[in-house]
């Protein structure tokens, strides 16, 4: 089993979603006239003042913060630092890159949710590329796969990462026993998923607001206090990402070690493609009463995640100036040595504090995932919910103790199998997409607020939920 897990990850990861992301991201950003550029503004608009929603859905703001608490885990901390390890001050500058095409994937695959949701046990929305893949390309059985992916890798084996992250900075930094935090993690845990979706939308409005802004704050204090090296800083990485740094010094080698680790580091944080956050995005009540409106508030969120909090822990990684490639300090442990230069002892006790805030956020987000994917297949009823949220539960408890790397792998397997089945989905249904952006910004362009009118969209008249779509 390991060998053939090990050989799935090496297709999908090492060729198939590195360059297919990437393939996607560029064909939508060239197909939608460069939406994440040109039409940047309308992010904001969707989201401020989006606190609207009604009984069967959240708000595009809850939408938001609840997908940023998945995307927005230990790996902004960690994994920026093992990228920069790995590939230097160029990786920021291709995880940039990454991040900018994948805010258009991000907004077609939403869009898509918005567009296909359903009404779901208890009146709720529901919907998600399991259900675009149903209605849209009639083929439940691949939505099928796609959920039981999900449920597997979100669900389940990611949220004993993030558990193991957490009582990892938990007993380095505070001496608390790793069982300890488990059972108090799985608690807190507990007190929020069993409330369901509209419960955990509260408390990620509420919690991923601080704890971003917060992180944010540090950066920017550290960027004012260092203003004078901030121009090397950027120079360096401008300069490691085209390899005129190692050209001056001899090196060879080192732009492809940054382009890959960048590449890699920008599509596991932002998740753009994978398919995970518009299982979220389907079940906001969206405004404008649109579909394209959705996949602006998520599109941001890529924005969020990778150009402002990955990039301020690479630059204070880099105005630390502890960044010693060949030395072995990488991951959390570089983080914390950067922020130790910065802002003194303090600087590793913030980290296990930030890690707990982020990982636990990622845990409930990830929930909401695996609840939407058990909807889809059919047992989404009281005693099917009762068995995932135990499951979640038993995998912090042993995540928090246990090293879970083989797992993990077989994890990865499976994300990498979800991810590859919505891109062939979002791509086959990329006509769709166009036609939904046309749509909203002639009626934008022409003054309106716009609306989805399913009259206007005749060949698809058998795929959507009409009784969504029509208001008074």
């Amino acid at each position: 089993m390991d060998a053939i897990i090990d050989f799935l990850n090496t297709i999908f990861w090492g060729y198939v979603l590195i360059y297919g992301l990437l393939a996607a991201g560029l064909y939508f950003t060239v197909r939608l006239g460069f939406p994440q550029i040109v039409h940047f503004g309308e992010m904001f608009r969707t989201v401020l003042g989006s606190r609207e929603t009604d009984k069967d859905g959240i708000s595009p703001f809850q939408a938001l913060t609840v997908s940023l608490a998945s995307r927005v885990g230990t790996g902004n901390l960690a994994g920026v630092a093992v990228a920069l390890y790995l590939g230097g001050p160029g990786a920021i500058f291709w995880m940039w890159m990454v991040a900018l095409v994948g805010m258009a994937t991000a907004y077609s695959e939403s869009t898509l949710a918005q567009l296909y949701k359903t009404h779901g046990p208890a009146g709720l929305y529901r919907g998600g590329p399991a259900f675009y893949i149903r209605k849209g390309l009639k083929m439940p059985w691949l939505g099928a796969v796609f959920s039981v992916c999900l449920i597997l890798s979100f669900g389940l084996v990611f949220n004993a990462v993030q558990a193991n992250s957490i009582a990892d900075a938990m007993q380095g930094a505070f001496g608390v026993p790793k069982l300890t935090v488990g059972l108090v993690v799985a608690a807190i845990t507990g007190l929020v998923i069993f409330g369901g979706v509209k419960q955990i939308a509260k408390v990620a409005e509420i919690l991923v607001p601080f704890m971003a802004i917060t992180y944010l704050l540090l950066a920017v204090y550290v960027v004012l206090t260092n203003l004078g090296a901030v121009p090397g800083v950027l120079g360096q990485i401008i300069g490691s990402a085209f390899g005129l740094q190692e050209a001056a010094g001899g090196v060879t080698g080192g732009v492809m070690a940054a382009m890959m680790n960048g590449v890699k580091r920008g599509l596991f944080s932002n998740e753009a493609g994978m398919g995970s956050a518009p299982n979220i995005a389907a079940m906001a009540t969206p405004v404008p009463h649109h579909p394209s409106s959705q996949g602006f508030v998520q599109a941001l969120g890529v924005f969020i995640d990778t150009l402002l909090i990955c990039s301020a822990t690479a630059i204070m990684i880099l105005l630390s100036g502890v960044l010693e490639p060949g030395s072995g300090v990488t991951g959390t442990q570089l983080t914390q040595n950067a922020l130790e230069v910065h802002i003194g002892a303090a600087g590793r006790y913030f980290i296990a504090v930030a890690i707990f805030f982020f990982a636990f956020t990622s845990i409930i987000g990830n929930y909401s995932y695996s609840e939407n994917a058990l909807v889809y297949l059919g047992v989404g009823n009281p005693a099917g919910l009762l068995i995932l949220r135990c499951g979640v539960l038993l995998m912090v408890v042993w995540g928090a103790v246990q090293a879970v790397a083989t797992v993990f792998n077989t994890a990865d397997a499976a994300m990498g199998l979800m991810a590859t089945i919505n891109l062939i989905a979002i791509l086959a249904l990329s006509g769709t997409v166009v036609k939904l952006t046309r749509d909203y910004f002639e009626q934008r362009n022409a003054g309106l607020e716009p609306r989805f009118h399913a009259r206007d969209y005749p060949e698809i008249a058998d795929e959507i939920d009409h009784t969504i779509w029509t208001r008074d």
